[in-house]
């Protein structure tokens, strides 16, 4: 990881940090050296990047375990934030996450409030809560990590696709709603990245979630989080509206290149 691009003295808060996407954001950004507020549910997992990213980049760092479910829990973190910690200038929406396959007529009624929760409502929570800065600030910009399943809806996961297909009405309605404004905002989609994403979507079944991948070579959080870094440090009359990266092995959600192994 080389990174060349300036954040210095920039602070951002990155959802779903503590691993995946989320977690590959934090080290870039820390490297460019931004100051950073990193949320997620598991605090351990938040710490111990937190120590890494202060080892290597000696990263400024405020860690905020949270759920992005709990609104008021939500709008109480944010507005208990010190001072020095107030003006966030890149709010990253990352936190999010699939549970199961099954038909639409099937499935869980928990699976789905969990992934509209989070995928939807969270985000907006988050957003709710800290884009009146930065219009009050007169500078920000909002990056949405939406996915190829916003575009595409595939067997068994429609209730997944829609809540990623709200994420890019919520964008462009966001942006719509900016206009006039200095704040920025970005939809990152990405097709198949190779995170925990898979694990938590079949609870844990390592094997099944192995397959996904399986004969291919996916994008990695890495790559994901270099195309942000780079919609992030366009000059401030540049807005990357959209960033929509798939592997080479694959054109659409239904056409991946599989090699025998």
């Amino acid at each position: 990881m080389a990174v060349t691009a300036s954040m210095t003295n920039q602070t951002v808060l990155i959802t779903g940090a503590s691993s995946g996407i989320g977690a590959s954001c934090a080290c870039f950004l820390a490297q460019a050296g931004a100051r950073l507020i990193l949320t997620a549910r598991r605090k351990d997992k938040l710490q111990a990047l937190a120590e890494h990213l202060q080892q290597q980049f000696s990263a400024d760092i405020y860690l905020l375990p949270l759920d992005v479910q709990q609104s008021e829990a939500v709008h109480q973190a944010i507005a208990a934030l010190p001072a020095d910690w107030q003006a966030i200038d890149v709010l990253i929406n990352n936190a999010g996450l699939s549970r199961g396959l099954d038909k639409q007529y099937e499935s869980s009624l928990h699976d789905w409030e969990e992934m509209i929760d989070t995928n939807i409502k969270g985000l907006l929570y988050v957003t709710r809560a800290v884009v009146p800065g930065m219009v009050a600030r007169g500078r920000g910009h909002v990056v949405n990590i939406g996915s190829i399943a916003g575009r595409q809806t595939y067997p068994g996961g429609s209730v997944y696709c829609a809540t990623k297909a709200a994420v890019k009405s919520l964008s462009e309605g966001l942006k719509l709603d900016l206009l006039g404004t200095p704040v920025r905002v970005t939809n990152i989609e990405p097709g198949l990245v190779e995170t925990e994403f898979s694990d938590v979507r079949f609870r844990g079944n390592l094997e099944r979630a192995k397959q996904v991948y399986q004969g291919m070579t996916p994008l990695t959080p890495d790559d994901v989080a270099d195309a942000i870094l780079f919609a992030i440090t366009r000059p401030a009359h540049v807005n990357i509206s959209e960033i929509f990266l798939v592997p080479t092995d694959q054109s659409s959600m239904f056409h991946v290149h599989r090699r025998p192994e």
